[in-house]
């Protein structure tokens, strides 16, 4: 390779990046939540909180890149059902569903649009997802916690109980 050669790629790959920026300059992200709990939950705020936080340190900024649609329902499952159904029908490019009661009715409500979810208590064993490392379908994200470490538990209170 020449010298002029070499220059023209490495100044191409450098330059290709901001070529790609520069075009979704004016695409805009849509996130839509749905909570099963009312607006004023002090821990459900928190985690949203954390969501935008989080999303910020990854360089999406609310307005600018990322536009974020949040829903909350309480327990009512009518008001989930009517949610999931209004947050799926914005068109949206990826739903977070927070605990077992809003992935269901999202669940019902679409089959194609990416679903991340938090705080599921059994994921595969509800058919949400066939396997926690490969997930399949729509939907990924993380269970409550992991089963295996009941038998730990057990063990423990064992221990501490002899």
């Amino acid at each position: 390779m020449r010298r002029r050669e070499f220059i023209a790629f490495v100044g191409g790959a450098t330059l290709w990046p901001s070529v790609g920026y520069a075009q979704q300059a004016g695409l805009v992200r849509r996130i839509a939540v749905l909570f099963p709990r009312e607006a004023d939950d002090l821990e459900a705020n928190a985690r949203f909180a954390a969501l935008q936080e989080a999303l910020l340190k990854l360089g999406w900024t609310e307005g600018r890149n990322v536009r974020i649609e949040a829903r909350w329902s309480g327990l009512d499952a009518g008001e989930i059902r009517r949610h999931a159904a209004d947050l799926v029908a914005g068109g949206p490019d990826v739903i977070v569903a927070t605990g077992s009661p809003t992935l269901q009715p999202l669940f019902e409500a679409t089959r194609t649009v990416p679903i991340v979810f938090v705080t599921v208590g059994d994921p595969v064993g509800s058919g949400f997802v066939d396997s926690l490392s490969q997930p399949g379908g729509n939907a990924t994200g993380f269970a409550l916690f992991e089963y295996g470490l009941a038998a730990k538990w057990v063990e423990l209170l064992k221990q501490n109980c002899s």
